[in-house]
């Protein structure tokens, strides 16, 4: 089993704010295995029926437990009152931390009648990032990391096992997004699933992906929905000052993970242009993974001048560029997005940078550096 501390540690700093954290991901992302690196938990699988019973009381179950116990309740919305469960332990045992796993929002099936509002903070756990690959798997070949992706099982096979993906699919549907969501049309939700991952970092065109699918607009909205709320794909929505030439509504929507993103393009090798697309969804899980998805957009204007993504801190804009080899980044877009909004610091996020270091453009002061360095400065506390 490879350790996750990064993980570990955010999961013990929301306890010092909340006594639930809801860790939630995509299938096979880790969150049970991540779990079971805690030490000294009261583990219950709620899929099981037999686990499943202890929480018949809850009161009951939670008092038999010492006052400071560690519970993970994995699968949690397998339970018929899931939130009843979470909100007693909270309300009643305020000395017991609980984990709470599932694939999706906790808001995302009916059976939570409670939001749990002042008692929960949120955790997506994301697929492996490169710091992870790095310093915990050992694992420091970028293509491998990029044509696997970050599903630990996908990742650990020394080649990519197209089979896997394939299942994962349908494993997906059937699991996740039939039972939360009633979806009834698998060969129609599939379709766009693949589209949307072949897509993965383009602007969202409902109308194209409604007439490709065979699906309605308002079908298609609602599935891409879904998607987001089960973590497969995440929107990206523009940066704006209400500037004339500046794209002000359309998101960018990512997939959840460059493995699938190269499976659905069919891809063997990467070339250089493929590279850079998927390194830039790695940059984009290590903002999200410190930043919580909070202030993340990008910026593009009518022109097609694109920063990949702005961080908003406050009053100040924040720009991240990616790139695979430092030489090959173009400061131009970057230039005309610091005259509109010139406060902010600028950063170009490279593989391979163990040591940050600054060049400057003309006026523009940019800092190289690698994802290790970025988490830092992004992560909040």
């Amino acid at each position: 089993m490879v350790n996750r501390p990064y993980w570990l540690n955010r999961i013990r700093a929301f306890w010092r704010k909340r006594p639930i954290v809801w860790l939630s991901g995509v299938r096979r992302v880790g969150k049970t295995t991540l779990a079971r690196m805690l030490p000294e938990t009261v583990y219950l699988n709620c899929d099981l029926p037999s686990d499943a019973r202890r929480l018949d009381d809850p009161e009951m179950f939670f008092r038999a437990l010492p006052e400071s116990a560690v519970v993970v309740l994995d699968e949690v919305h397998r339970l018929s009152d899931p939130s009843r469960v979470l909100k007693i332990a909270a309300d009643a045992f305020p000395g017991l931390r609980i984990l709470a796993t599932g694939s999706s929002t906790l808001a995302a099936t009916r059976k939570f009648r409670d939001s749990l509002t002042g008692r929960k903070l949120a955790l997506t756990l994301f697929p492996v990032l490169w710091t992870e690959c790095e310093e915990e798997f050992r694992i420091r070949d970028l293509d491998r990391r990029l044509m696997n992706g970050g599903l630990p099982e996908f990742l650990l096979k020394p080649a990519k096992d197209e089979h896997l993906f394939s299942e994962w699919m349908d494993s997906f549907y059937a699991r996740d997004i039939q039972e939360l969501f009633a979806v009834r049309e698998r060969a129609g939700f599939l379709k766009l699933l693949h589209l949307m991952l072949r897509q993965s970092g383009g602007l969202a065109d409902f109308t194209a992906l409604s007439r490709e699918c065979d699906l309605s607009r308002p079908t298609v909205k609602a599935y891409l929905e879904a998607m987001g709320i089960a973590c497969a794909l995440f929107p990206l929505p523009p940066y704006h000052g209400g500037g004339r030439r500046e794209i002000v509504r359309r998101p960018k929507i990512y997939g959840f993970d460059t493995g699938f993103v190269a499976h659905a393009h069919g891809w063997r090798d990467l070339r250089d242009d493929d590279r850079g697309l998927v390194w830039e969804h790695l940059v984009l899980d290590v903002l999200r993974a410190a930043t919580g998805g909070e202030g993340l957009h990008y910026w593009r204007d009518k022109s097609d001048r694109e920063v990949d993504f702005v961080i908003r801190r406050g009053g100040t804009a924040d720009a991240v560029e990616c790139k695979i080899k430092p030489e090959r980044f173009d400061p131009k877009p970057l230039s005309v997005f610091r005259e509109l909004y010139p406060g902010g610091s600028n950063y170009l996020v490279c593989p391979g940078i163990r040591s940050p270091f600054s060049r400057r453009f003309g006026s523009l002061a940019v800092k190289v550096v690698g994802c290790k360095d970025l988490i830092q400065e992004f992560e909040v506390a």
